[in-house]
């Protein structure tokens, strides 16, 4: 009912100033894939030829083709893949601790914990340089995913969540005689899966898209991630390998996140839904 009439209210104007944004959301994004289905050649002397047949998948083939690609891309998804599972555990932890346990300094920590969203990444940046390189973590794995770890929001985000499931559930449980784990693990953790869901895919697309801490902790090629890679490509044979061949590798890193959107959507709405009504 509510949204039958709020399809009702948005009338033709509303729907225009909607198909609208929707051009000019997307335009960039079409502009890409014309220039990666174009021969290299044709696009040196003018980009409009993008507009034109023919088009050719050579460009996709030859990232396929590149070893330093596939490598970037498995780096990007070894970090993506850990930090995701990393921040949703500690959250989860984190959440359930704040929203359900009574320790001492429950509230001073937490509000410490959500001060972390009041500070700029790029204010730590130098003294977390200097931390990771004293314990030789630079070039690796852990260097890479460790920073990621530590998500103000994932936490709040998580203990709001816990405190919009009743009490009684948890005491339901107790009288059943399941221990405090056990109701953590089989009675609250499952309702949380649709605030999991959403914490994960936007946790996953932080890392994805996170440029300046992979392009200071890793100085080899070899632990490059895509985003470092891509722009390490640009700067060094962008005019030798052509335009389009760069415009097809952008394409091939953003396949993985609109797969992770496609199978997580519907877990996003959940979530985003039941926010709202909380």
């Amino acid at each position: 009912m509510a949204s039958a009439i709020d399809r009702g209210r948005l009338g033709p104007l509303g729907y225009a100033a909607i198909g609208i944004g929707a051009i000019i959301a997307g335009a960039p994004l079409v502009w890409t894939v014309l220039l990666s289905l174009k021969d290299n050649a044709e696009l040196i002397g003018n980009s409009a030829a993008a507009l034109q047949a023919p088009y050719t998948l050579e460009n996709c083939l030859g990232d396929l083709r590149q070893q330093l690609t596939t490598r970037w891309l498995i780096n990007s998804l070894i970090v993506s893949l850990a930090t995701t599972a990393g921040v949703l555990v500690l959250c989860s932890l984190a959440g359930y601790g704040f929203a359900r346990l009574d320790f001492p300094f429950r509230r001073a920590l937490f509000i410490f914990v959500l001060l972390g969203l009041a500070i700029p990444e790029l204010a730590v940046i130098l003294p977390r340089h200097h931390f990771f390189a004293d314990l030789g973590l630079h070039n690796s794995y852990p260097g890479l995913v460790l920073p990621g770890l530590t998500s103000s929001f994932g936490v709040f985000f998580m203990t709001q969540y816990f405190r919009a499931i009743p009490v009684e559930l948890d005491e339901a449980a107790a009288l059943d005689g399941a221990s405090r784990f056990r109701v953590f693990w089989s009675v609250l953790l499952p309702l949380t899966i649709p605030a999991q869901a959403t914490l994960g895919v936007f946790t996953f697309l932080a890392s994805w898209n996170e440029y300046w801490w992979p392009l200071i902790s890793a100085t080899t090629s070899d632990y490059f991630t895509l985003t470092v890679g891509l722009a390490s490509a640009q700067m060094n044979y962008a005019q030798t390998s052509g335009l389009g061949f760069l415009m097809a590798q952008a394409v091939f890193a953003s396949i993985p996140i609109f797969i992770v959107y496609i199978i997580f959507q519907k877990q996003i709405v959940r979530a985003m839904a039941g926010t709202a009504i909380r």
